[in-house]
């Protein structure tokens, strides 16, 4: 059984830091293009970053292009997020995700403005970031 657990969530201030990580149990990670997703109270769910299990390719959303970056360790089974010159905007709930069916890419980019979550099969719990001053 999948398994995502994520930590590393927390209240920052405006232009502050925060890094997340999600470790998976139960499957072999190397396989799986792996991503974050944010819910944000009122708002649809949004597709934040994706990266690629074979290439390491990586893909963002645009509103936080140059400010995130996602990576992974397959060794110890864990996807990063580290945010960077947070904004106000950027409080939600931040959930890990693996790609299903099993696949080494990440979806279309054009995906990311509609229907990208149909391609993550397992999701984590999640944890809270808040920006505020």
């Amino acid at each position: 059984q999948v398994q995502l657990v994520e930590s590393g969530g927390g209240l920052v201030q405006p232009g502050g830091s925060l890094s997340l990580s999600c470790t998976g149990f139960g499957f072999t990670m190397d396989f799986y293009a792996m991503g974050w997703f944010r819910q944000a109270p009122g708002k649809e769910r949004e597709g934040v970053a994706c990266i690629g299990s074979s290439d390491g390719h990586t893909q963002y959303a645009d509103s936080v292009k140059g400010r995130f970056t996602i990576s992974r360790d397959n060794a110890k089974k864990t996807v990063y997020l580290q945010m960077d010159s947070l904004q106000l905007g950027d409080t939600a709930v931040y959930v890990c995700v693996s790609l299903y069916p099993p696949a080494p890419v990440c979806p279309p980019n054009a995906t990311l403005a509609g229907g990208y979550d149909t391609y993550f099969g397992s999701w984590g719990q999640g944890t809270q970031v808040t920006v505020s001053s």
